[in-house]
């Protein structure tokens, strides 16, 4: 089993920076982020292998997110810079037990509660 625990959301404002955590429990293999605004589906942010060496983004959003891991702390990251109204949205990361990084969220068996990042213009 696995548990995912995510903090960092918050209110920000158009350009601003924020770095988001995912504290696991449990052994992870790929995790990755995904994010869903109102109304909308959940959307593919990044993901990353288990050692941290390979990583997969989203097209849009390579450039100003990074996704990043501490296998000692057994701890994912997103790094958001130049935030913008249009990422606002709940953040959630997500674990799979295989090594291959993919976007597509039922792939993915794990999941956290989510964290509410909102970006004012």
């Amino acid at each position: 089993q696995v548990q995912l625990v995510e903090s960092g959301g918050g209110l920000v404002q158009a350009g601003d920076s924020l770095r988001l955590s995912c504290a696991a429990s449990g052994r992870t293999f790929t995790m990755a982020w995904f994010r869903q605004a109102p109304g909308k589906e959940r959307e593919f942010v990044a993901a990353i292998s288990r050692t941290g060496d390979t990583t997969k983004y989203r097209d849009s959003l390579e450039g100003r997110f990074v996704i990043s891991k501490d296998n000692a702390k057994n701890t994912l990251y997103l790094q958001m810079t130049s935030l913008k109204p249009e990422d606002t949205a709940v953040y959630y990361c997500a674990n799979r037990g295989a090594t291959a990084l993919t976007d597509d969220p039922s792939r993915y068996g794990y999941w956290g509660q989510g964290t509410q990042v909102t970006v004012s213009s």
